[in-house]
């Protein structure tokens, strides 16, 4: 199913202008406080109409100003994800699931409620009401509710931003099964450069209500200038691997990739399972020859693909290992030191301990919908 989105709208004085298409299983609206990020989405879900522009998902014009078309948000069969779980306290949690199922005619229903459940990890709760569940149990049961909807798309704004770091790491893993097993499509606002890294297929990145970038997570997430100034540290290279095989004598798993074996802290899925890793370009040292008496268990070999001026005295270098990229942040001092230059043949470091649950997640190739 893809979603196109070609926008122009002013709130006092912020001006929206803006254009993206995907067809990914989770596309994130990602970029700073203020860039409009919800502003679009309610634009989808139909709780504000542009001044211009067309909206269309799965082929199904939502808006088209130019022909007086604006569907109500009760006719989009659009499921949304707030911030807040905006359950009804008085109900239970089972009571608040039903009730979803009310904005759908019965001969449009698809979705199950013992599937559902099952999902999300809350048949425990069904008696309960919400005052008696933590945050991430509230956010389950809200996407729970909105699934239970029969959506055609699912709409999450900031989901996980109310939540501690705990909650967090306890629902993710759902958000997780939702992309991969429910074959809904999900847009999903977001500012945290981890959470795009574990979770989106896509991704469309604005900046004062403009889109700066869109495409597949593995090459937006390179463009370290375009990131927030707050997320630039996070900022790196994502790459789809498969599990090769487990090194149970010192607790390491070894992944396959485009550039190569890389080890990481054990993970427990099977063999040939997917997985994706983030490498951030800090924790990327650059050698000229093969190192060795090293602690760094990861070295990659590859050509310089680009050299980019960064912030401070930093400098952010672009290494083509075998048709993967991976970034590194360096002094303009080591840089100097190494002689770097575009073309030369080098070697990127990169400690297995950098490799925390934060970047390592688990799940079906992104790429494939079959």
């Amino acid at each position: 199913m893809s979603v196109l989105v070609d926008i122009r709208h002013r709130l006092g004085d912020f001006a929206i202008d803006a254009r993206f298409e995907s067809a990914g299983r989770l596309t994130v609206l990602f970029g700073p406080s203020g860039s409009g990020k919800t502003t679009l989405i309610n634009m989808i879900a139909g709780l504000i109409r542009p001044d211009k522009g067309r909206i269309e998902a799965d082929g199904r014009v939502l808006v088209d100003t130019a022909k007086g078309i604006f569907a109500p948000k009760h006719k989009r069969r659009i499921g949304m994800v707030f911030q807040d779980a905006r359950l009804f306290p008085h109900m239970s949690v089972a009571s608040n699931l039903r009730y979803g199922r009310w904005f759908t005619p019965a001969s449009e229903r698809y979705a199950d409620m013992d599937a559902v459940v099952e999902l999300l990890g809350i048949g425990p709760l069904l008696g309960r009401r919400p005052a008696k569940l933590s945050g991430g149990e509230k956010q389950r049961v809200a996407i729970g509710r909105a699934l239970l909807a029969s959506p055609r798309l699912l709409l999450m704004d900031e989901p996980l931003a109310s939540l501690d770091e705990a909650r967090k790491a306890e629902i993710l893993p759902y958000i997780e099964r939702l992309r991969d097993e429910t074959r809904i499509p999900i847009v999903y606002v977001s500012h945290s450069i981890a959470e795009v890294a574990r979770l989106a297929s896509d991704v469309v990145m604005l900046a004062q209500g403009k889109v700066v970038a869109s495409g597949p997570t593995v090459e937006v997430m390179q463009r370290l200038d375009l990131l927030p100034a707050e997320e630039r540290g996070e900022g790196g290279a994502v790459l789809d691997t498969n599990v090769l095989r487990h090194d149970e004598a010192f607790g390491m798993t070894v992944l396959g990739s485009a550039a190569g074996e890389i080890r990481v802290p054990g993970l427990a899925v099977t063999a040939g399972a997917p997985v994706r890793i983030r490498i951030r370009a800090r924790d990327v040292m650059i050698a000229t020859e093969r190192p060795s008496g090293l602690s760094a268990l990861n070295i990659l070999s590859g050509t310089i693909v680009s050299i980019s001026p960064g912030e401070g005295p930093s400098v952010e270098v672009g290494i083509d290992c075998n048709g993967a990229t991976v970034l590194a942040r360096i002094t303009e001092q080591s840089r100097h030191a190494l002689r770097l230059r575009l073309g030369g043949q080098v070697f990127a470091v990169i400690k297995t301990v950098s490799f925390d649950s934060a970047n390592t997640s688990a799940g079906l190739p992104l790429e494939a919908d079959g």
